[in-house]
């Protein structure tokens, strides 16, 4: 039976870092990328997604879109066939990400958002694909897309969500867990932490791959997703 797929992109992204999933995973029912840019809560992006979606669907976040996707599965658990959990993490913000997150939102409102991007660059991608003109164009036209009012919405979002590491072992769906090896900013212990703690979870960590995975090693990512789509993990 054909599912439909939500995909929840993470901060300062949109359909673009989904695009090669979009492309090949809809055979097994239509793909849908959320809008994550008009709310300023983690609680009221869960509800605008859940308004929108089917009475049951498939769940795959990343980074941003993890921390919401923990939100969807403590709010309506029953509605979520499988769950897909990308380069994110269950804990919330240390006082040293919270700092950093402060200083771009203070960059974002003295107009300086177009410095934002190139801030984190080194931190959304592996070093061997800072020089890849056509990635890292693709990730700040992503950026300007977004625009500096929705960044500081999600921002303040990000800052204010909470630890879900107490609730994933009441997560029932069957789970992937994806993680570039080296994930700057959730990097491969935060994805060992959620896939310990959810019962029916799947780990995958890719090689050669930074905090994007689904357009850094994308044909990667859609395989295990492909599999996953199709039960393979559970």
């Amino acid at each position: 039976m054909s599912q439909p797929l939500i995909l929840l992109p993470g901060l300062l992204c949109d359909a673009t870092l989904w695009e090669h999933q979009l492309r090949h995973l809809g055979g097994d029912g239509p793909v849908t990328v959320a809008d994550l840019t008009r709310d300023d809560s983690i609680g009221a992006m869960a509800a605008r997604v859940l308004e929108a979606a089917p009475p049951t669907f498939d769940l795959a976040g990343l980074s941003m879109g993890g921390y919401l996707a923990f939100e969807i599965m403590r709010r309506a658990p029953e509605r979520v066939r499988r769950l897909g959990l990308i380069d994110t993490s269950a804990a919330s913000d240390t006082e040293e990400q919270t700092s950093r997150r402060r200083g771009l939102i203070d960059l974002a409102r003295r107009g300086q958002f177009k410095g934002v991007t190139p801030r984190l660059l080194p931190l959304f991608l592996h070093p061997d694909r800072l020089g890849e003109a056509a990635l890292t164009e693709a990730v700040m036209a992503m950026a300007e897309r977004v625009g500096a009012e929705a960044f500081l919405r999600q921002q303040h979002a990000i800052m204010g969500r909470a630890d879900s590491r107490r609730s994933l072992a009441a997560i029932a769906s069957p789970t992937l867990v994806i993680v570039g090896r080296e994930d700057a900013l959730t990097p491969v212990a935060a994805a060992e932490e959620i896939a310990a703690g959810i019962p029916r979870a799947r780990l995958a960590v890719i090689e050669e791959c930074g905090h994007l995975a689904t357009m850094e090693r994308p044909q990667a990512v859609t395989a295990l997703m492909r599999l996953w789509r199709e039960g393979a993990f559970g």
